[in-house]
C-alpha cells in the first residue's frame, strides 16, 4: 500500500491536468477512430410504371378476342410462371396454397378460380393490362387486371380494377 499511493500521485501529476481540461472542453473534435468508408451506392430499384387508369366506357369483350393465346396476343414471358403471396404458397404439397398464382400464355390460375385472357389493353416485356374471363366456385365474372414484373423478375405486382376488386395492389414472389 505504501508504494501504490505515490504511483497514483505520479500518474495524476503526469497528466498535466489534461483530463480536467477535457472535461471542461467537452468531447474531442477529431474522431478517435477512423470513420468508415462511405457505403457503396445502392442500385436504384425498378420503379413500376404508373397504375393503369381504367376507362369505364371500355367494357370487357363478351368472349375472348380472336387470336388470343398466339403471337403477341399472349401474356409476356417475363410475367408467366408460378408466383406466391408467401413462401409456403410455392412449396405446399397438400393443395392448400391459397396464395399461389400460376400464369401461362393465355390464362391465370388461382386456388379456386381460373381466368382466361380475353382482351389486351396494354402490353410490354414485363407488363400487361388485360381483361380476363373468370370462373370458379360456380360463378363467372370479368376482371380487368394489371400484372407488372419488378426486381429483375423476382416480384409480380397485381392490381385489379372494377367492381369487387381489391383496393390495394398485391405483391407476389416468383416460386423457385
Amino acid at each position: 500500500m505504501r508504494w501504490t499511493m505515490p504511483a497514483i500521485l505520479l500518474l495524476a501529476a503526469c497528466s498535466g491536468g489534461k483530463d480536467e481540461q477535457a472535461a471542461k472542453d467537452g468531447p474531442p473534435t477529431t474522431p478517435m477512430v477512423p470513420e468508415a468508408a462511405p457505403a457503396a451506392p445502392v442500385a436504384a430499384q425498378e420503379t413500376p410504371p404508373p397504375d393503369y387508369v381504367a376507362d369505364p366506357a371500355v367494357k370487357p369483350p363478351a368472349k375472348p378476342d380472336a387470336g388470343i393465346g398466339t403471337g403477341d396476343a399472349v401474356i409476356p414471358a417475363a410475367v408467366q410462371g408460378r408466383w406466391g403471396l408467401v413462401a409456403a404458397d410455392c412449396t405446399s404439397t397438400r393443395g392448400d396454397a391459397k396464395g399461389l398464382l400460376t400464369i401461362e400464355a393465355a390464362d391465370l390460375r388461382f386456388y379456386e378460380s381460373h381466368g382466361i385472357l380475353a382482351h389486351i389493353r396494354e402490353r410490354g416485356a414485363t407488363r400487361i393490362v388485360a381483361d380476363y374471363k373468370f370462373s370458379g366456385e360456380g360463378m363467372e365474372w370479368d376482371r380487368l387486371m394489371q400484372l407488372t414484373v419488378l426486381d429483375g423478375g423476382k416480384t409480380l405486382v397485381r392490381r385489379d380494377y372494377g367492381e369487387g376488386a381489391s383496393a390495394e395492389p398485391m405483391r407476389y414472389s416468383r416460386c423457385a
